[in-house]
């Protein structure tokens, strides 16, 4: 019998009502495949994919199909976004035998775990044939397919990076510049982002590339990001109209999104377009920060202050049926109805004209020109276009609002929620706002009591009150970072602690000591049929880098050696395989870190929050802050502190200047880059 409706996860509830006898993935589900002797079905997505609702239409909800998984095989649904760490492991193998990758992700194991062909999506008929032929090959001749199945997780071990013990010195920072050369051929230098589609944002890259930009005043990487980040949000990728970015694009100017909205997408882009902001002072970046902090307070935040995961790509059409970015398209007469005299100016605005046609009569808004010039080509000022605008959207907004809205996938994922954390965080430093800084501290308090287990470990997921399945090196990571970024925004001490006791959990539970880098799933829990050890920086930065640009900056504040030659030792290893930059980009952050151009500063004295307020609302990308209002026991603060006075430590290579006694003269001096 189907057992999913036994599980929390929104994606595996979805599945509950198939005719096939789904499991969940669990000790007992697998033992009982070997017990049994049969083949494994694996099959994983996530409750946003649109292609995972195709492929369960067609064939998950069909009885011939079942018939053929009930008889033959035990099926396995898996949550991607519950279980990465079983994603991550048969995805590689799917990768090796296919080339390529992707979600509904379906795979075919032996009774031990073992993967013996998968794919991605399938037809009905070509997933039946795929089965039928994979079941009688087992039953006439086994031997071939533990062959097969021997050579394939020979390739899946094979891909991780080996360990190596050294005293090399790691190379100057200056040796980043040829990379950049090289990434720069696949900058589009109309549309921004890597010149191809689909079009996935990756914040980590822009957040580095800005950073390099500005470091080594290179104006050309600098325009590029601002490029990007304009055309991100004046795409249909952004929804103008109520917040909140979407997954990717499907073409190169970033019109057509795949209409799913995740958490950790919003997260990140939140941070990214904090850092611009304080970079430029660009009122585009401020409404973007605001509009998806609207769209995340109404859509994404649950009454304890945590985030749900995403919003679905499909809702209902005016036909009842699921049909992808319904809720979010529109038809050229419905707008001309509901706009009249203004919809001329709305069309230029927002291209409702050959360039913003996406299909079947649907149009996606999207700009592609600044508010200064469309303003004056209509005789307007300024302001007035924007008030426009702003009544235009708040009119389709109310409009939309009577459209059945894409379902909420309402599961709560640490990592993820970190994410989001970290960009309130930045956007409360970039802009000032204490509603900011409160939903940070408040989703932070959740973290702490809901997912921070009493023995140190953390938990993956959250749903109803009840946290499950052990978290992975991604969870602890990024929370970790977040409440790093946490403190420096508020100074309140138990955030940096609170990060090192989770990274002190890392060392103990996740370390591999022969490969150098932390394993994906705690050396305690579970093992699959190979180690993951994540290094390559995707939608989400790698956990291996996110940790070691975690141990770098507390090997700082706490004057700790082991972590300083734990992150560089990982990536010591990184840097030969640095072959695409893209992948690496949260790598090469760190790797920045060791510019001479870097710097520490300390803020001491009764006023250090509020001097830090306005320290934090500068673009110093190179500066690791600290600071206190009393006497600190954080070793980076020790002995600084001087009854009324402030004061403002900058160092350098472990060594620090005469204190200074105001905010400007600091100011001057960090900005020397």
């Amino acid at each position: 019998m189907n057992e999913l409706h036994l599980e929390t996860s929104p994606y595996l509830l979805q599945h509950a009502n198939n005719p096939i006898h789904w499991k969940a993935w669990t000790e007992n589900t697998l033992a009982n495949a070997k017990e049994e002797n049969k083949l494994i079905i694996v099959s994983i997505g996530y409750s946003a994919c649109h292609w995972c609702h195709v492929m369960e239409h067609e064939s998950f909800e069909d009885n011939e199909v079942a018939d053929i998984m009930n008889k033959d095989f035990i099926s396995i649904k898996v949550d991607r976004e519950e279980r990465p760490d079983v994603d991550a492991t048969y995805m590689k193998a799917v990768q090796i035998m296919t080339g390529q990758g992707g979600w509904p992700m379906n795979a075919v194991l032996l009774p031990d775990g073992r993967p013996v062909w998968g794919g991605t999506y399938f037809k009905k008929a070509n997933w039946i044939d795929s089965l039928e032929q994979l079941q009688q090959l087992y039953i006439e001749q086994p031997e071939k397919m533990v062959e097969y199945a021997e050579k394939l997780l020979g390739g899946i071990q094979s891909l991780v990076l080996l360990g190596q013990n050294t005293s090399n010195e790691i190379a100057n920072p200056k040796n980043i510049k040829p990379i950049i050369e090289k990434w720069s051929k696949s900058f589009d230098w109309e549309f921004g982002g890597h010149a191809r589609a689909p079009k996935f944002m990756m914040p980590n890259n822009y957040l580095f590339l800005q950073r390099y930009g500005f470091q080594e005043k290179r104006a050309d990487i600098l325009e590029f990001v601002d490029i990007t980040l304009t055309r991100m949000a004046w795409g249909g990728l952004f929804d103008t109209i109520d917040g909140g970015f979407s997954r990717y694009s499907v073409d190169m100017k970033w019109h057509v999104p795949h209409f799913e909205k995740m958490l950790y997408d919003n997260g990140q882009l939140m941070s990214l377009y904090a850092e611009a902001y304080k970079r430029t002072k660009d009122p585009l970046y401020r409404e973007v920060i605001e509009k998806t902090h609207a769209f995340l307070q109404k859509e994404l935040t649950t009454a304890e202050g945590a985030f749900y995961s995403a919003l679905d790509a499909d809702s209902l059409n005016e036909k009842g049926r699921l049909e992808e970015g319904a809720f979010y398209v529109w038809q050229k007469q419905e707008l001309v109805d509901l706009l009249k005299d203004d919809f001329t100016l709305f069309a230029t605005v927002f291209n409702i004209n050959e360039f913003g046609y996406w299909e079947d009569r649907n149009f996606v808004l999207i700009q592609n020109d600044a508010p200064e010039n469309i303003a004056a080509n209509a005789g307007l000022t300024l302001e007035t276009l924007k008030s426009k605008k702003q009544d235009w959207e708040k009119l389709l907004y109310e409009v939309r609002e009577r459209r059945s809205k894409p379902r909420l996938d309402d599961k709560i994922l640490t990592s993820w929620n970190a994410l989001m954390l970290k960009g309130y965080a930045d956007a409360y430093k970039a802009l000032g706002n204490e509603e900011y800084i409160k939903i940070a501290v408040r989703n932070a308090e959740f973290i702490c009591s809901k997912l921070w287990h009493p023995d140190g470990h953390l938990w993956r997921t959250y749903k109803n009150g009840d946290a499950k399945i052990k978290a992975f090196l991604e969870d602890y990571a990024l929370t970790a970072d977040a409440f790093i970024t946490l403190y420096e925004a508020t100074l309140e001490e138990k955030w940096l602690i609170y990060a090192k006791q989770l990274t002190d959990y890392c060392l103990e539970n996740f370390y591999d000591e022969k490969q150098q880098f932390f394993a994906y799933t705690s050396a305690k829990e579970e093992q699959l049929i190979a180690k993951h050890f994540e290094t390559e920086d995707n939608v989400i930065p790698a956990s291996n880098s996110v940790m070691a640009n975690v141990l770098y900056k507390l090997s700082i504040l706490f004057d700790n050696e082991y972590y300083e030659k734990t992150a560089l030792q990982m990536l010591y290893l990184i840097i030969p395989n640095l072959d695409y930059p893209s992948a690496f980009s949260n790598w090469l952050n760190l790797w920045l870190d060791l510019s001479e151009k870097n710097k520490e500063l300390a803020v001491c004295g009764p006023d250090a929050i509020e001097s830090l307020k306005e320290i934090n609302s500068n673009y110093l990308p190179h500066i690791i802050i600290a600071g206190s209002v009393k006497e600190s026991t954080i070793p980076f603060l020790a002995n600084r502190f001087v009854n009324n006075e402030n004061l403002f430590y900058i160092c350098q290579n472990r060594a620090c200047g005469l204190p200074k006694n105001t905010i400007q003269e600091t100011l001057n001096d960090l900005k020397k880059v």
